[in-house]
Formats: structure tokens, C-alpha cells, sequence
């Protein structure tokens, strides 16, 4: 899990160093054009062809969308408008919105725990946002924006794995999200596909595809749905707490971002509150972990 979190954490960077030679709509289209293609049969291989449960497919259609499509429009919009350390803190507070979405709907009780890690992730997100003051002429006020947007649409896909039949595997669910999620991403990143200049990509643009495709997308799950099976859920999702804090260290070294006093305090709200969602003993998922974590974009 300690190469996992390695790995999530510096994709924020490697991928807004993209930027500079992808657009961003065009570098997560081929992303997960690529992913969708190795998925595939990555599952069959492993799987075999069983059928999903009656009903499943349409759900899992849904939360495609939702936890891939706009999830990914939010975050990679976000991205390449804020800073990547504040992309990956912001992020960081998923743990604890869908602990409170899981109280508010009645999935979970509302222990006072839990409300209070909430409340102290949530001072941290805003302390975060308020620290982009000096950058607003750059828009990363609204990529702040669109980031946390990206967070309130994983929370919701994340919830509604809950109701899915039981049987279907994480790998699964993952590839099925994934190949509902990739015809939107192909759409949005369709002009901007066009228009590219494929030929000044270079070697950098094509290391940095590879390497939140193929590391970030399917080495790095593989890994976690690994280390689910081995040591459960809970124990696993605590590592996540380590993700932001490489990422706030590989901006620092790859993109010469410094961390501002504010942004750091907020930095250390949201990961204590995101330990205290967690010490009630088991995720915000109730102990079921079936989709990829999202902390890595």
C-alpha cells in the first residue's frame, strides 16, 4: 500500500506536468480509452466471462457516469487550474463527506465521532480553498471549485456501490465503471483531440500517459484490491491518509509549488479529521470496499 499511496500521490504532478503537452480533456480521454482497452481483458483473464447479476449492468452504467465521467471532468478541469497540492488535499477530504452523506441518508448513524471529523476535515477544505486567494487571477479559486465538485460526485458514486448485488468483484466493478465512464471522457476530449499536435507530444507527454494509465489506473488498483483481500478494507483505507502528503512533497519537487502557512494548517485539519472518520473502525462504506479509491485522480 506504501507503493500505492507512492504511486497516487505523484500523479497529481506527472499529470499536470502533462498538461504543458496534452490538453487536459484530451490527455484523460486517451487515458481512459487506454484503461477501458486493457481492462477488458485484464478481467476476462482473471475473471473469466460470468455474467453480472440482473439489474447490475444498468446501475453500474450510472455510477459509470458518475464516478468516471464527471467525477473525471471535475478533477482534470480542477487540475489544471489549481495547484496540484490542492488538488490532492481537497481530495483528501472524500473519506469524510461520504461518512456524512452515509448519516444523512440514514445508510449509517450519526455518531459524534464521525460529525466531528467532518466538521474538522471540512474547516480544513475551506482553509485550503481561502488559501488560493492570491492565485484568483488564475482561476484557481475555480479549480478549487471544480475539484470539490469532483469530490461530492465520488462520494456519490461511492454510496451507491452499496446497493449493488453481492458477488461482483472490485476488478470488476472497476472495469465495467471504467468502460461506462470512457465514451463521455472521449466525447468531451473529441475537439481537443483534433486539434493536437501529436507530433510535439514527445517523450515526456507519452512517459507521463503511460504512467497514469498503466501505474496509476491498473497497476496501483490491482495492488489495492490486493491488499483489501489480504488485510480488509479499513486497514487499507488508512494508508490513503499518506497520499496528499506525497503529493504536497512531489509538487514541491516536480512543479516548484510551496506550500502556503494556510494551506498547511488546512492540510493538517483534513487529515485529522479524515482519522477520526476512520477510527470508528471501518469506512465510510460500511466495511465494503467495491470501486477504486479515488486518490488518484
Amino acid at each position: 500500500m506504501l507503493v500505492v499511496c507512492l504511486i497516487w500521490g505523484l500523479n497529481f504532478s506527472v499529470t499536470k506536468g502533462a498538461f504543458v503537452r496534452f490538453p487536459p480533456l484530451a490527455f484523460t480521454a486517451v487515458r481512459f480509452a487506454i484503461a477501458s482497452v486493457l481492462l477488458v481483458p485484464l478481467v476476462r483473464r482473471i475473471e473469466g466471462d460470468a455474467s453480472l447479476p440482473a439489474g447490475a449492468l444498468r446501475r453500474l452504467i450510472v455510477l459509470g457516469v458518475v464516478g468516471n465521467t464527471l467525477y473525471q471532468l471535475g478533477f482534470i478541469s480542477g487540475l489544471a487550474r489549481t495547484s496540484a497540492s490542492n488538488s490532492a488535499l481537497i481530495l483528501a477530504s472524500m473519506p469524510s463527506l461520504v461518512a456524512l452523506l452515509a448519516a444523512g441518508l440514514g445508510f449509517e448513524p450519526a455518531r459524534r465521532r464521525v460529525i466531528g471529523g467532518v466538521l474538522v476535515a471540512t474547516a480544513g477544505v475551506v482553509l485550503v480553498v481561502l488559501a488560493a486567494g492570491a492565485g484568483l487571477g488564475q482561476g484557481e479559486m475555480a479549480g478549487d471549485l471544480l475539484t470539490l465538485g469532483a469530490v461530492f460526485c465520488w462520494a456519490g458514486y461511492t454510496l451507491g456501490l452499496r446497493d449493488l448485488p453481492p458477488g461482483i468483484s472490485p476488478l470488476r466493478v472497476t472495469m465495467v465503471t471504467t468502460v461506462a465512464g470512457a465514451p463521455g471522457l472521449i466525447l468531451a476530449g473529441a475537439p481537443d483531440l483534433v486539434r493536437m499536435e501529436w507530433g510535439e507530444v514527445g517523450l515526456a507527454g507519452w512517459a507521463a500517459l503511460a504512467y497514469a494509465t498503466l501505474l496509476s489506473l491498473v497497476v496501483a488498483y490491482l495492488i489495492w484490491n490486493r491488499s483489501v483481500q489480504l488485510v480488509g478494507p479499513s486497514r487499507t483505507a488508512i494508508y490513503m491518509c499518506i497520499t496528499p502528503l506525497i503529493a504536497v512533497v512531489g509538487a514541491a519537487v516536480m512543479l516548484g509549488e510551496r506550500p502556503r502557512p494556510l494551506q498547511a494548517v488546512g492540510a493538517g485539519l483534513i487529515l485529522a479529521g479524515v482519522l477520526l472518520v476512520r477510527a470508528r473502525g471501518s469506512g465510510a462504506d460500511g466495511g465494503r470496499i467495491t470501486g477504486r479509491a479515488p486518490a488518484e485522480g
